[in-house]
């Protein structure tokens, strides 16, 4: 007679559907409340709302300057993590406990202070201002804001694999006769990848619904520094309560199929190095 192994949490039917119902109240009653209230609107009127100049420049906005923030933040936050987990010098502990800033910071208090940072009048502003270079009430502005508060994501996601990372592997590599980038190339970075992966995907979905640190330095200009978020609130403050589901929808389809893509590319990567074995 075989001996029941021993479950901290309780049987599997009450967890299971403890963890369903607490998903469905979090999750998919507010998911599901937001494709009902868009379905008020007809098909042309819904798509009307939706593909709107002022709309289609708040998507291009918000999606283009998403990826390229994340894309940013893949690069700068994999030096960052490589600096603070293979290096010592000077202040280290206080670089790695300002990373956090973004996590801990009112995203309006980072608008703030962006906005007074960037502003022509501002510190770095005045300096750029006189380069040609206007960061502070353009599309400029809101990549710096998602930048700044995506990078902790790529950081804390990448650092624990490099400190799992085993050295011994770089060092085989350099005595067969490879170069430091062959050698991140072919055997650092397959490893990393999937991690580097999983926090590009974290900091683009944290970017795209991104709005207090945004709305205060991109200036809200129609047309032009304008994204979605913003959209979404506008037609709260006016009571168009299906214009702004259906805003809503879209942006939840976009990112929904966008991070399908990134996941899938993560088990892919996954797979062909081997790593899930």
């Amino acid at each position: 007679m075989s001996r029941r192994s021993f479950q901290v949490l309780p049987g599997f039917n009450l967890t299971l559907g403890y963890t369903l119902l607490y998903l469905s109240i979090i999750v998919l009653i507010p998911l599901s409340a937001v494709f009902i209230k868009t379905a008020s609107l007809g098909l042309a009127q819904f798509w009307d709302v939706v593909t709107t100049p002022r709309v289609l420049a708040s998507y291009r906005l918000s999606f283009g300057a998403s990826l390229l923030a994340a894309a940013i933040n893949a690069v700068f936050g994999l030096a960052l993590a490589w600096a603070l987990v293979r290096y010592s010098f000077p202040g280290k502990k206080l670089v790695d406990a300002l990373i956090d800033l973004p996590f801990a910071l009112p995203t309006a208090v980072a608008g703030i202070a962006l906005t007074a940072l960037y502003a022509p009048n501002g510190w770095l502003g005045s300096a750029l201002e006189p380069l040609g270079i206007k960061v502070a009430f353009t599309p400029l502005g809101v990549l710096v804001a998602l930048v700044f508060i995506g990078l902790p994501f790529v950081v804390r996601t990448v650092q624990p694999i490099l400190e799992d990372l085993d050295t011994e592997l770089e060092e085989a590599a350099a005595s067969l006769g490879a170069r430091r980038w062959q050698t991140f190339r072919y055997v650092t970075l397959p490893i990393l990848l999937p991690a580097l992966l999983t926090g590009f995907a974290l900091a683009f979905a944290r970017a795209v619904g991104e709005y207090g640190s945004v709305i205060f330095i991109a200036g809200n200009i129609p047309m032009v520094s304008e994204i979605t978020p913003l959209m979404i609130i506008t037609k709260l403050e006016q009571y168009d309560y299906a214009g702004a589901t259906a805003i809503a929808v879209v942006m939840l389809l976009f990112s929904f199929v966008l991070l399908l893509a990134i996941n899938g590319l993560q088990a892919w990567t996954e797979k062909a190095t081997g790593r899930n074995r």
